[in-house]
């Protein structure tokens, strides 16, 4: 049954778009779907939402998209910042450090610093955010049979009951996850990347005797290091250290027998365990990420290890991604080949991280491994995350250098005044104008040419953010990236026409 009634929850077997998993990635993508209109149903194998900490850290790049989708106020309220690292030793406070360092070099955002959110809450918010827009959910629902022609793709839906349904739509997406029933009934493959990396234990507990100030971390414990992260809105820690591979889901008593030998805590301090998953990390990539009328996302199409707090901000990203594709597709009559452009763009930029997420996870958190941290600080963020080899990203301009914003880029979130306000008007941040599920074009410089109806245009004279661009038209997608650059007008409806926004 849906998670609360909801207006679309009538007529949930007709749907646009069905998307099979109800974690970050599946629920971001719904948000952005039903905003556009595409009539869009989630459903989740689990009985219930899901109730642990798991991934806590939202990168810049990822408060940014989940601005633009109108969650990013209630993530902020129910979040803080990374607080300080405090190591012990020898049942003493022994240095308080910073995990992540500010980068001086970073792009400008309103968001520069990591946010915690526990999984949970992000969940949860992403939940109410799709209800409210009039979207569903459906709980208790598993995907049991998918086919698919070149018209349609059709799904067998079993219950918790064991009631079975058959549903057709234009488009699935799987965002269920490493183990995906979605990619494993298209039979893509995993390609493993790296080496073996050794297993976990993630659990969210209380614990006395300890402040919520910092993440507190014992390195030197016997069987690895041990770290307990304040959970932000609650008087939880979640707590994670390496295991043995043979080790499955611990219970309470374990975890507080690990709490005792690798702290100078004992096990009484651990008055409560919330939830509890043990995991063996390691880095996977599909073959690829689209068949015929079906998507896979997040966890489902690439794994990440958690020591760089990539895999939930990496899918949210593949939804943001394909969001908007979809919805062209869906309602303004883009070509279906506007689709492959998301294999083509998300697969190389989780490529991109999975190495460094595995060579953070066996560094670990500690203080020695700062300059390693540092050296990739400014990818962590995502900022810099470019698509200037798809075939959706075309620059028209000569003789620019690499290091010159270009097509496929991230556009920059400077201040600007724009050209018809008022005097009295202060300058804005050009990602609030950006906001919302529309292509922009800049003027740049430059008189604007017409544009179709769902193009809004904006004119920029001088200032930083001409300096950064360069005189020219650029077409900003619906996810931020400069899709044309050009200074052109008669490169514009050729990319109209590519992307579904030419008239007629």
């Amino acid at each position: 049954m849906p998670a609360h009634p909801s207006p679309q929850a009538e007529s949930r077997d007709a749907v646009d778009v069905l998307i099979v998993g109800a974690g970050p990635t599946g629920l971001a993508l719904a948000v952005d779907l039903v905003r556009r209109g595409v009539c869009t149903l989630v459903v989740e194998a689990a009985d219930r939402p899901f109730s642990g900490s798991r991934g806590l850290s939202l990168q810049p790049r990822t408060q940014e998209v989940l601005d633009d989708i109108g969650v990013m106020d209630a993530l902020r309220e129910a979040g803080r910042p990374l607080p300080p690292m405090q190591t012990w030793r020898n049942g003493r406070r022994d240095g308080e450090w910073r995990l992540v360092e500010r980068d001086p070099q970073a792009p400008v955002t309103r968001y520069p610093v990591q946010w915690l959110v526990p999984q949970w809450r992000t969940q949860q918010i992403l939940q109410d955010r799709l209800l409210a827009l009039g979207g569903a959910v459906e709980y208790g629902t598993r995907l049991t049979a998918l086919h698919q022609t070149d018209q349609l793709v059709q799904a067998e839906l079993t219950q918790t009951d064991g009631s079975r349904r058959t549903l057709n739509m234009p488009y699935l997406v799987g965002a269920d996850g490493g183990r995906s029933t979605v990619r494993e009934a298209l039979g893509i493959k995993m390609k493993t990347e790296g080496g073996a990396l050794h297993a976990a234990v993630v659990a969210d507990v209380r614990v006395d005797g300890l402040d919520h100030d910092h993440w507190h971390t014992w390195p030197d414990g016997p069987g690895g290091e041990l770290l307990l992260c304040p959970l932000p809105g609650t008087d939880q820690f979640q707590l994670t250290t390496p295991v043995g591979d043979e080790e499955g889901d611990p219970c309470p008593q374990r975890v507080r027998e690990l709490i005792a030998t690798r702290t100078h805590l004992p096990a009484t301090a651990v008055t409560d365990v919330q939830w509890t998953s043990s995991y063996k990390p390691r880095t996977a990539l599909a073959e690829r990420f689209r068949d015929k009328r079906v998507f896979i996302a997040g966890d489902a199409a690439h794994v990440h290890p958690p020591g760089g707090g990539q895999g939930l901000n990496i899918g949210v990203h593949d939804a943001y991604n394909l969001g908007w594709k979809l919805g062209q597709v869906l309602h303004d009559h883009a070509p279906d080949t506007l689709l492959d452009s998301y294999d083509a763009e998300r697969r190389p930029a989780a490529h991109d991280v999975l190495d460094i997420s595995a060579q953070l996870y066996r560094l670990g958190r500690k203080p020695e491994g700062s300059r390693v941290r540092a050296r990739h600080r400014g990818r962590l963020t995502l900022l810099p995350v470019h698509y200037r080899d798809s075939p959706l990203s075309t620059e028209a301009r000569e003789q620019l250098t690499h290091t010159v914003l270009q097509a496929g880029d991230r556009a920059p979130d400077l201040t600007f005044t724009p050209a018809d306000a008022a005097a009295h008007d202060t300058p804005r941040q050009l990602f609030e104008l950006l906001a919302g599920p529309h292509f922009t074009l800049l003027a740049v410089d430059s008189a604007p040419p017409p544009v179709p109806p769902a193009v809004r245009t904006l004119q920029v004279t001088g200032g930083t953010l001409a300096q950064a661009l360069g005189t020219g038209l650029f077409l900003i997608r619906p996810d931020g990236h400069i899709g044309l650059a050009t200074q052109n007008p008669a490169h514009l409806e050729r990319y109209y026409t590519k992307v579904g926004l030419a008239a007629g």
